[in-house]
């Protein structure tokens, strides 16, 4: 994701962060999945994101403590033009896994909640794992 900040274009990641990678990888380990069930299921989160926010939409972002993170890379929480945090709508709808690092942890505890909720009902991503 790219935004612009403090007069110049940058790369930013979500906080929490979804990746396919290495993870995808180890997830398919993990889970006995094969690799393009897991690259699947990336898809679909992909389409779910892009059905909440488009390019050139009007956003809000803020910082946690640390700024930028060990890559490089700012980490945001974003707020969409209704208000809705875009980070905690992804993890609601269960499309991502939270992941927080210290310092970078001031909305963990809603983050979790959310992510508690989304595997209890079997939404998004956590209704597809066998």
């Amino acid at each position: 994701m790219e935004t612009h900040y403090e007069g110049q274009r940058e790369r930013v990641r979500l906080i929490p962060e979804s990746r396919i990678n290495m993870k995808a990888k180890k997830d398919a380990e993990k889970t006995g999945q094969d690799i393009n069930s897991i690259i699947t299921l990336g898809k679909r989160a992909t389409k779910y994101v892009s059905s909440l926010i488009k390019p050139g939409d009007k956003v809000t972002i803020e910082f946690d403590v640390l700024q930028p993170d060990w890559s490089g890379m700012l980490l945001e929480y974003v707020y969409l033009s209704n208000g809705k945090m875009l980070n905690e709508e992804i993890v609601k709808a269960g499309y991502a896994n939270v992941i927080t690092m210290p310092p970078n942890i001031k909305y963990q505890d809603r983050l979790l909640k959310s992510l508690k909720e989304a595997r209890e009902r079997k939404w998004g991503l956590w209704g597809e794992w066998k």
